[in-house]
């Protein structure tokens, strides 16, 4: 009897770009991602599930096996640390750049800065390589006023064309990682059910190397 693997998705930026990667590992969900109010998804392959959950909750589901296979970011993967998972592929999809970033023209100040992030393990890590000692500051969104409300000396946070920082007049500083989606594997599916993920893996992997329409 065929096993049956669940794929954890991301909601948000990544899963535009998620979909047409699943179309052409020949998987198409049942309803419509986007505007269903499900979270739970059958496709058109029997022994595939999909569930749509926070992007930053992928790794938890994968690792505790509440899904085999989950598609995360590789910021998300790097705060998470990645336990109980592998990480199998890099689909290539979603890419964009982590950085620090402050105020255009405002010299960083010497000393113990204040940081503020959703990526607090990241940023201590980062700072922390560079024997630099700083204060993180947790925060969900809006990054970009806590430079300009005197909140924060900088930010890390994730740029792609770097116009939202352009507007609110930050520049990127410094580089600290490339971004990508993931393709990760809990550990016990990858051993209980081997054939099935190894199968799937080899789809996404043809996936990623065919162009796209």
């Amino acid at each position: 009897m065929p096993e049956t693997l669940t794929i954890a998705l991301a909601k948000g930026r990544i899963l535009d770009e998620t979909l047409p990667l699943l179309a052409r590992a020949g998987i198409e969900p049942s309803d419509d991602l986007n505007t269903s109010r499900k979270l739970v998804f059958s496709t058109n392959q029997p022994t595939i599930n999909l569930v749509l959950i926070r992007s930053a909750d992928v790794p938890t589901y994968v690792q505790y096996g509440a899904a085999d296979i989950g598609i995360a970011g590789k910021d998300v993967l790097l705060e998470h640390g990645g336990e109980g998972l592998y990480e199998r592929l890099d689909l290539k999809i979603a890419r964009c750049r982590l950085v620090t970033a402050g105020i255009v023209g405002k010299p960083v100040p010497r000393g113990r800065l204040k940081v503020a992030t959703k990526y607090p393990e990241i940023t201590r890590q980062y700072f922390l390589e560079k024997g630099q000692q700083v204060e993180l500051i947790k925060l969900y969104g809006s990054m970009e006023l806590a430079p300009i409300v005197g909140l924060a000396d900088l930010i890390v946070d994730l740029v792609d064309t770097g116009n939202t920082l352009k507007a609110n007049g930050l520049v990127a500083i410094d580089h600290i990682v490339d971004i990508s989606s993931r393709l990760i594997v809990n550990r016990a599916s990858l051993k209980m059910k081997n054939q099935a993920v190894k199968e799937l893996v080899e789809k996404f992997e043809q996936a990623v190397a065919e162009p796209s329409a």
